[in-house]
């Protein structure tokens, strides 16, 4: 039977810091503004970047200021160097950008001075730690009728689809817009437009013309939408009578055209207003792909953005248990979806990923995503979320950072997607951030290049495009299309660097480069994993064994590696049966015990393994012995813990 110990994450600290290793980057900004570079984000002085992060969500972003500054130290001693501010104008949590407590009827779009006081000593401390910012300009906002907007109550948070061709929901946009880029941060005496610390922003977040959910029923938005279809064909001089259905078709090419263009004019209009207002960085429209023709639209801007998650999204309530399936049971990845909005010539972020509590299997995920963000030669990742709270010290739980079952109506916003306790997930930060930062794995030799079957839909094969073997973008030119082809049979995928490997028949997968390696999934059935100069035999079923060099030598070679073993994680006592959580649990976290025996060949003589507590305490070493250039030990039975430091005397 499984061991499990108490494992909690605290709100204030962490057990291992890796800072030290990216100590010259500080401040953030020291480097100028970032800009692009073909397909990389490269800084003014030239040097080239890639962002590990993760987002603030709501009222996350509005940290008292003693809060703010142990949280930026908190985030940057795991290797953090990205921060997305998303939902900044979710009205539904408190505080946000308009409001900083319940109460007051907020009657028009100005921006909350204490909330606004609370965001800028925020940055200043991040931009302290050599944190960047990541600016996500309009998510969760309701339009309202004292703001002049017609039937404002019909249209749903963020007026999805109707933000991008309403002229006025436009001119308010910009309106806002002007006003967050030229406020004077007085903590760092810089406007947010010239302060280098903002590293990217985009337009608008998962919005998009071409999303059948969203289809345009508010009046007088969809007499408005309608009247420029009809004056756009005019203009195209297309015979073509405008039907009232028009609003909510999909297929008809000569829709699809109208719909790219209106979302192009708006990213255009956008992108230059936001420029007017001195915004230097680079700047993308949305941050999802939905269909070619909604990629296509997006390269107008700067750089490239998408999002994945590997859940069900059938959200019920909170009692409801979403999905326990593993990556390494699955032929195909879960990331797949991030390719069909990647080209050859911009850029790629991440600015949502998540592989969501309850999922006993979710510490495969970290690794293994950005293991593949960089064979792919992306830019970097933000995980959602860190939090949604500041008040983290109160709960301290897994799935539940806050009190009530929902928040605006959803049920997962109360802890769901909160990732900074979770060993499971969390816990892998500091290998994540070296395999993105430091560049431990290679990107991919060879190239792929998906064509779409039209501009609707996407030919891809996994097997034949997968990208955990090759490099591969898309090409939106619609010059020509593809035709679809048969899918093609196979047990596994090793990438062409021979660096990433993944079976969905044995279920395990690893990562093997010269400072990270790594073996995850369902380990003890696949018996002795043999990396080069690295063995594994773990005991459990299920498990993500890692380490990292934490010099900037090979683990061979190098005299302080992190060894972090960590598989299932949860709450004291919970309870599921099937589908259901019938008891959330209680404090504390709790991780199943990791047994290993492990083997390293390293020149290095006299290191001892030092197994690390929740605190950052020495526990005890564990037993070792060094011969024949190999040392060997086993974890798991003495000392136990998830972090091990292998030092030398």
């Amino acid at each position: 039977m499984s061991k499990y110990i108490p494992f909690p994450f605290f709100h204030d600290d962490v057990p291992i810091d890796i800072s030290f290793i990216f100590a010259d980057e500080k401040p953030a900004g020291k480097h100028g503004f970032l800009k692009t570079d073909g397909n990389h984000f490269v800084f003014e002085d030239g040097t080239k970047v890639r962002f590990w992060g993760t987002n603030f969500n709501g009222a996350g972003c509005f940290p008292e200021h003693d809060r703010a500054e142990v949280l930026a130290k908190r985030i940057a001693k795991t290797g953090i160097n990205l921060v997305r501010f998303h939902q900044l104008d979710a009205q539904w949590q408190t505080p946000n950008l308009f409001a900083f407590s319940k109460g007051k009827r907020v009657t028009d779009a100005s921006f909350d001075i204490e909330s606004l006081d609370r965001l800028d000593y925020l940055i200043h401390c991040l931009k302290k730690e050599g944190i960047y910012c990541y600016m996500d300009m309009f998510t969760y906002r309701k339009f309202r009728s004292d703001e002049g907007v017609k039937n404002a109550s019909e249209l749903p948070d963020e007026a999805k689809t109707y933000c991008i061709f309403s002229d006025k929901l436009i001119e308010l946009q910009k309106d806002l817009c002007q006003r967050l880029w030229t406020h004077k941060n007085p903590y760092t005496g810089l406007s947010y437009a010239d302060d280098p610390v903002f590293v990217m922003a985009e337009i608008v977040n998962e919005s998009d013309m071409y999303t059948e959910r969203h289809v345009i029923k508010a009046e007088p938005y969809r007499t408005e939408f309608l009247s420029k279809f009809k004056a756009w064909l005019k203009d195209k001089g297309i015979d073509r009578e405008v039907t009232d259905a028009d609003a909510e078709e999909f297929t008809d090419e000569i829709v699809i055209d109208f719909r790219y263009d209106l979302q192009v004019k708006y990213y255009k209009e956008m992108y230059a207003w936001m420029r007017e207002c001195g915004v230097k960085i680079p700047i993308t429209g949305t941050n999802w792909v939905t269909t070619p023709a909604n990629l296509k639209s997006q390269l107008v801007t700067d750089f490239v953005d998408n999002h994945a998650y590997y859940c069900t999204w059938e959200w019920g309530e909170f009692e409801k248990r979403r999905m326990n399936k593993a990556i390494t049971h699955e032929n195909d990845s879960y990331l797949t979806r991030l390719t069909l909005n990647s080209v050859a010539d911009k850029p790629m972020y991440v600015s949502e990923w998540d592989m969501p509590w309850p999922n006993d299997y979710r510490a495969e995920s970290t690794l293994y995503t950005a293991a593949i963000g960089m064979l792919q030669d992306w830019s970097g990742f933000a995980i959602h979320t860190y939090s949604y709270s500041t008040k983290l010290e109160r709960m301290n739980m897994l799935g539940k950072e806050i009190i009530c079952e929902k928040i605006g109506n959803i049920s997962y916003r109360p802890g769901l997607f909160s990732t900074w306790n979770d060993p499971a997930k969390f816990g892998l930060f500091y290998h994540g951030a070296l395999i993105t930062r430091r560049g431990d794995v290679a990107c991919a030799k060879n190239t792929v290049t998906l064509k779409p079957l039209n501009k609707k839909e996407w030919d891809y094969n996994p097997a034949r495009d997968g990208i955990e073997k090759s490099r591969v973008v898309s090409d939106v030119s619609f010059e020509s299309f593809s035709k679809p082809t048969d899918a093609i049979e196979c047990d596994d995928v090793l990438s062409d660097t021979g660096e990433i490997y993944r079976n969905w028949k044995k279920n395990y997968g690893y990562i093997n480069t010269p400072k990270t390696k790594c073996a995850y999934g369902f380990l003890a059935k696949n018996g002795e994993i043999e990396l080069s100069g690295v063995k594994i035999d773990c005991a459990n079923d299920f498990a993500v064994v890692a380490m990292s060099s934490l010099t900037n030598e090979d683990i061979c070679h190098s005299d302080n590696i992190l060894l972090t073993t960590v598989g299932r994680a949860e709450n004291t006592g919970s309870k599921f049966e099937g589908a259901l959580l019938h008891y959330i649990g209680k404090p504390p976290v709790l991780i199943e015990v990791i047994e290993a025996d492990i083997e390293i060949e390293t020149d290095v003589e006299m290191l001892s393994v030092w197994a690390i507590s929740p605190e950052g305490y020495y526990i005890g070493t564990v037993p070792s012995k060094y011969e024949d250039g190999k040392l060997k030990f086993k974890v798991g039975s003495q000392s136990q813990s998830m972090y091990y430091l292998i030092v030398k005397d």
